[in-house]
C-alpha cells in the first residue's frame, strides 16, 4: 500500500463521517423544529437561528462528505465554508448568551463539538486537496 493509498482511505473515512454527522444533524433538528414532541420538549431553551442553521447544516454535510468520497476539489473548499460558517454562528450564539438570552448547555457542547469537527475535516480536506495539486503539476 503507499501513502497515496493510506491518504484516500482516511479521506473516505472522512467523508463517512461527514455524511452520518449530517444525517444524524438533520434528523435531530428536524426532530424539534417539524414535531410537537419528546425532541422538542428535551431540546429545553433551544435557540432558534442555531437550531436552523444547524439543520440547514446538516444538508451541506452530506454534500461535503459526498464530494470528499468522490474526491472533488470544491468539497476541500465546501468543508472550509461549513467551519467558517458554524464558527460564527457559534460566536453569535455567544453573543446571544452574553446577553443573556435563554440557552442550554448542551448547545454549547454541540456547537463545540461541531466547530472542532468541520475545522478538522476542512484541515484534513484541504491538505488533501493541495497535495493532490502538487503531486499533479510534477506529473
Amino acid at each position: 500500500m503507499t501513502a497515496h493509498s493510506g491518504r484516500g482511505i482516511w479521506m473516505r473515512v472522512i467523508a463517512l463521517i461527514a455524511i452520518a454527522f449530517g444525517l444524524l444533524t438533520i434528523r435531530e433538528g428536524g426532530a424539534v423544529l417539524f414535531f410537537d414532541g419528546a425532541a422538542r420538549a428535551a431540546a429545553g431553551s433551544y435557540v432558534p437561528f442555531v437550531l436552523w442553521f444547524n439543520f440547514l447544516a446538516g444538508f451541506a454535510y452530506v454534500i461535503a462528505g459526498a464530494g470528499l468520497w468522490m474526491r472533488r476539489r470544491w468539497a476541500a473548499w465546501m468543508a472550509m465554508a461549513i467551519a467558517v460558517a458554524t464558527a460564527l454562528v457559534f460566536l453569535a450564539f455567544g453573543v446571544h448568551v452574553a446577553l443573556d438570552g435563554a440557552w442550554e448547555r448542551r448547545t454549547l457542547i454541540a456547537m463545540t463539538l461541531r466547530t472542532l469537527v468541520w475545522v478538522g475535516i476542512a484541515a484534513m480536506a484541504w491538505r488533501r486537496s493541495t497535495a493532490h495539486a502538487l503531486a499533479t503539476r510534477e506529473h
